[in-house]
């Protein structure tokens, strides 16, 4: 099962209506959530930056099972407030196939309650909380995972996906 930690407030339950967001990818094209609505099941992860090791391992995973997602009418979204450009250095170099979206503003990471202040060097910084989000076609948030640890996660987000799928 999916780790989960306690979270602010602002967290999402299942069963709310997951937050709608029209965020650019790596390629600059707009992806708005409720274009999937009614079509495709969406498997929305955050993550706190490009390219660095925790990241760079659950994108490649997720990645690596792309073809399995969409066996189950599922579409993979990685979110960050990196902008294009990064997202397209990052996925390039490692071959990602998962669609990255930019929240540069972090407005759609607001919505989702994955902010969180740190002290870094002395000075506050907003930073990201790696969180995993499954939503169903209907647009409704079916499961919601804060603080998840990147190894094995794509996988276990996998499995989760097909137990709801069998329980319909």
């Amino acid at each position: 099962m999916l780790p989960q930690i306690e979270h602010n407030a602002s967290a999402l339950q299942p069963g709310q209506p997951a937050p709608g967001f029209d965020l650019p990818d790596a390629d600059m094209n707009m992806v708005s959530l409720a274009g999937f609505r009614n079509r495709r099941s969406v498997v929305l992860y955050f993550y706190p930056k490009d390219d660095t090791p925790g990241c760079t391992l659950e994108a490649i995973d997720f990645s690596e099972l792309a073809e399995d997602f969409d066996a189950l009418k599922a579409v993979v979204l990685g979110v960050s407030m990196d902008d294009c450009l990064s997202h397209g250095g990052f996925r390039d170099k490692h071959g990602l196939s998962v669609q990255l979206l930019a929240d540069v503003d972090g407005e759609a990471c607001r919505r989702y309650g994955v902010l969180h202040d740190k002290e870094v060097d002395g000075r506050k910084k907003t930073c990201i909380v790696r969180s995993t989000f499954i939503i169903d076609r209907k647009g409704l948030v079916a499961h919601a995972r804060y603080g998840v640890n990147p190894r094995g996660h794509a996988a276990e987000v996998l499995a989760l996906l097909k137990s709801i799928g069998k329980c319909k």
